[in-house]
């Protein structure tokens, strides 16, 4: 059985304003002809299929078209849902998609037997078994209202999200012992690089899980919330697909893929290079600079480029921001679109660096980071402020996720 594993699809994403709706039908575009050129069988989607936990009525049109195109294709589908994701919108037709066989898990189910799901063969044999656990939420992780400090907090969120895997490993070997377990997940793994397009709350599953808190008994761990591709180091494959489009200026150098397991084979992924959509440029240095590398752009994409600039002058000048907001407005280049723009003077940093690193600039920074900067006002002890801390981190993780 031909497996394809695919995560972070985030349907609905804007940058800088900008929808991505063109971007995502390229790429569903692109995977319906790798499903059919590699063969796949089942497709593996590892949470984030939205951006928003409320997505709009254009985000899930697309959505149920994406599931049409691989539906026809007689492929089954797996969908857990992420931390962007609402659980109980995902569920909503869930009973109808699995009469198509496309398996959804919003949520993680009460009853864990729920979240296996054997995935059978063209001979009606169980080919494979995926323990499908979706992003888990603070009423997915018990024992939280105990910890007496921090540290504490973060060790049982840590055990709870092992908990979920390893019991799910155990149920796999009572109820299919011969058949080999694939599992999904979505979530930080320790050790991993990020990028803009994550949001950086640090609570939760999200503070680094270990390797160790997977159970071995896995022959493949599928997992989402990381947008750049890449493997955790572990004694079993433990792979990130990434996001299958850019979703921030971070990772206009990544080449997106998805990733294929041949069952008959191993368990070792392949990576299949998804093609660049469009150019996601940034440009910085003086006006003049600026300025003549925009005129040297040209567009080979199929989609409008998308810049972002930075003009780095020593010397505060209002005319030259007045100066860059006119040429802005009146750029006109076919097919490239200037998205972003910031001005850094060098000597009013230089000023300012008592207050900031020198590299910052106020609307780069995280909530979290501004949160944190003013906590350093005010006079708490250091367990109280970590406390403080990780209640901040939940109202921001309900705000984000629960919208």
């Amino acid at each position: 059985m031909r497996i394809l594993h695919t995560a972070d699809w985030h349907i609905g994403k804007k940058l800088h304003k900008q929808d991505l709706y063109a971007d995502f039908e390229l790429f569903t575009e692109w995977l319906v002809d790798c499903i059919k050129t590699h063969e796949i069988d089942l497709v593996l989607v590892s949470g984030d299929v939205f951006d928003l936990a409320n997505p709009s009525h254009e985000a899930k049109k697309q959505y149920y078209q994406t599931l049409l195109q691989l539906k026809s294709l007689e492929v089954q589908i797996i969908i857990t849902g992420g931390n962007h994701d609402s659980p109980s919108m995902l569920n909503a037709p869930k009973h109808l998609l699995k009469e198509m066989n496309i398996h959804v898990i919003g949520g993680m189910p009460e009853n864990p037997m729920d979240a296996l799901i054997p995935v059978y063969n063209t001979k009606g044999e169980i080919e494979v078994v995926i323990a499908a656990v979706p992003y888990l939420r603070n009423g997915d992780l018990q024992g939280l209202d105990l910890a007496e400090n921090y540290q504490e907090r973060v060790e049982r969120l840590k055990q709870g999200v092992a908990f979920h895997f390893r019991r799910l490993a155990q149920l796999a070997k009572e109820n299919f012992p011969t058949i080999p377990c694939v599992a999904m997940g979505h979530l930080f793994a320790q050790g991993v690089s990020t990028s803009e397009s994550e949001r950086d709350i640090q609570i939760g599953n999200q503070a680094g899980v270990e390797a160790k808190h997977f159970d071995e008994y896995y022959k493949y761990i599928a997992l989402g919330h990381i947008h750049q591709p890449q493997q955790v180091q572990s004694t079993i494959p433990i792979y990130y697909s990434g996001s299958p489009i850019q979703l921030s200026f971070s990772e206009r150098k990544d080449q997106k893929r998805v990733l294929i397991l041949d069952t008959h084979k191993n368990f070792i992924p392949t990576s299949i290079n998804i093609p660049s959509f469009r150019r996601l440029l940034k440009i910085k240095g003086s006006f003049v600079q600026i300025k003549t590398a925009l005129a040297q752009l040209q567009n080979n994409s199929k989609l409008t480029d998308l810049v972002e600039i930075e003009l780095i002058e020593e010397n505060y000048n209002p005319e030259l921001t007045f100066a860059l907001n006119q040429f802005i407005e009146s750029f006109n280049q076919p097919e490239i679109e200037i998205v972003k723009h910031r001005i850094y003077f060098t000597e009013i940093q230089k000023k300012l660096g008592h207050l900031t690193n020198k590299t910052q600039h106020l609307e780069e920074l995280h909530v979290k980071e501004v949160f944190e900067k003013k906590l350093t006002e005010v006079n708490l002890e250091t367990s109280k402020k970590e406390l403080v801390l990780v209640a901040f981190d939940e109202l921001i993780n309900e705000i984000e996720t629960e919208a």
